[in-house]
C-alpha cells in the first residue's frame, strides 16, 4: 500500500469491525478498503440520482394525454 491513513472509530463500530474480521478471517484493513471501493464504485454508477424527486411533472403518468384508461 502506498498511503497510510489513521481513523478513530467509536466503540460500537470498532467492536463490529473486530468481530467481522475475526469471524471472516479477513484483516480489518482489507474490510475497510473493500467498503471504500464499494462506495467509490456506487458513487460513479448513479450520479443522476441526485435529481430524483426534484423535477416537476404529473404525479400520475396515467393522466397524460393519449393514455388509455382501459
Amino acid at each position: 500500500m502506498s498511503h497510510t491513513i489513521t481513523i478513530r472509530l467509536n466503540k460500537e463500530l470498532a467492536t463490529w469491525l473486530e468481530e467481522a474480521s475475526a469471524e471472516s478471517g479477513v484483516p480489518q484493513g482489507k474490510i475497510i478498503r473493500d467498503q471504500l471501493e464499494k462506495v467509490r464504485r456506487g458513487a460513479t454508477v448513479r450520479p443522476f440520482m441526485r435529481l430524483a424527486g426534484t423535477l416537476d411533472g404529473p404525479k400520475d403518468l396515467s393522466c397524460r394525454k393519449g393514455f388509455s384508461t382501459k
